[in-house]
């Protein structure tokens, strides 16, 4: 790895965690310890908390200089404000995992054995989880559509939580992707992929930050990112339709033509068709909106975060607010 004791940078993106900021830094901490031949720092990068988690966080730095905080001037999204986070870290490897303690990270030394040992990304990967059967299979399902329409193979059960060398990170960079798919910009980029299986607890502290539009946005993004299936899909329904209302249209002439007089043509099969294609035209033009939205986000051009202040980073700002 090309120094006797490699920096390995730990990265935990917070938002209103307060509750956990003592126990995540206390673990890792003692598993970072425990860890022969590195050295390490950890980085948080808070979303613009609204409760006490900076106060928290500076408590933690004044008793561990290895502790480094970015805040950010407003709450950035859960995609972004990790990006981010993650071009700003020094080490020679990066470690992501949630602050919320569902990620273990007790996990970091076999992430770090395997790193060792020529993996570049080192992936979580949930066997199990705590959670409800219905998300399970919910999550499941989504993983193997995604997987299945995705022009490159897709990892299922990962949430980003993993090791990646600093090679990954820099060919990320130079992606200069804005509002990155992250687990399938990781699959993209093709180099060897390590696993590490764990069973996701549950959250023991604090409410989730995930909501119907955030989980949304992320499938939405898994898909649009890297399948071009849907508008492939949306062009050949348009073409099967177009050639299905045309039959039946014919088929209403013909039995008119031969059944002139007896044959009533009523308002109810004009209205079922009319709803049907405008219902199938609403939800192509609905995909369509999701890929013009991304090519929309990526031509804006704006900072993935903007800092309101940065605290124990030793070293001046890194450019990577606009990779």
């Amino acid at each position: 790895m090309g120094n006797d004791r490699p920096l390995i940078s730990v990265l935990t993106p917070c938002f209103n965690e307060a509750e956990n900021i003592e126990e995540l830094c206390r673990r890792i901490r003692q598993t970072m310890e425990s860890v022969d031949g590195v050295d390490y720092e950890h980085v948080l990068i808070d979303n613009s908390s609204t409760d006490d988690t900076v106060a928290r966080i500076r408590a933690e730095i004044t008793a561990d200089p290895r502790i480094r905080l970015i805040v950010n001037a407003r709450n950035f999204g859960q995609v972004r404000s990790p990006y981010y986070g993650l071009l700003q870290c020094k080490g020679q490897a990066v470690v992501v995992l949630a602050s919320d303690l569902q990620d273990p990270p007790e996990l970091i030394p076999e992430f770090i054995a395997q790193w060792r040992s020529g993996k570049r990304v080192v992936l979580g990967v949930k066997a199990s989880s705590e959670e409800t059967r219905l998300w399970w299979f919910l999550r499941s399902a989504y993983y193997a559509f995604a997987s299945r329409i995705s022009s490159v193979p897709l990892i299922q059960h990962v949430t980003g939580f993993g090791l990646y060398d600093r090679q990954v990170i820099e060919i990320i960079r130079e992606t200069g992707d804005p509002y990155p798919y992250f687990r399938g910009l990781i699959s993209d980029i093709g180099l060897e992929i390590g696993r590490v299986e764990y069973k996701q607890g549950l959250r023991r502290r604090g409410i989730t930050k995930n909501n119907f539009y955030s989980l949304y946005d992320l499938a939405m993004l898994g898909i649009t990112s890297h399948s071009k299936v849907p508008l492939r899909m949306a062009t050949m329904a348009g073409f099967g339709l177009s050639a299905l209302s045309l039959l039946v249209a014919l088929g209403y002439l013909i039995a008119k033509l031969f059944f002139w007089n007896s044959f009533a043509l009523g308002i109810a099969p004009v209205l079922i068709s009319m709803f049907f294609f405008a219902s199938v035209q609403l939800f192509f033009i609905g995909i369509l909106g999701e890929y013009i939205g991304a090519i929309h986000t990526h031509v804006q051009k704006r900072p993935l975060v903007v800092e309101k202040e940065r605290i124990n980073f030793p070293q001046p700002k890194n450019d990577g607010a606009t990779p």
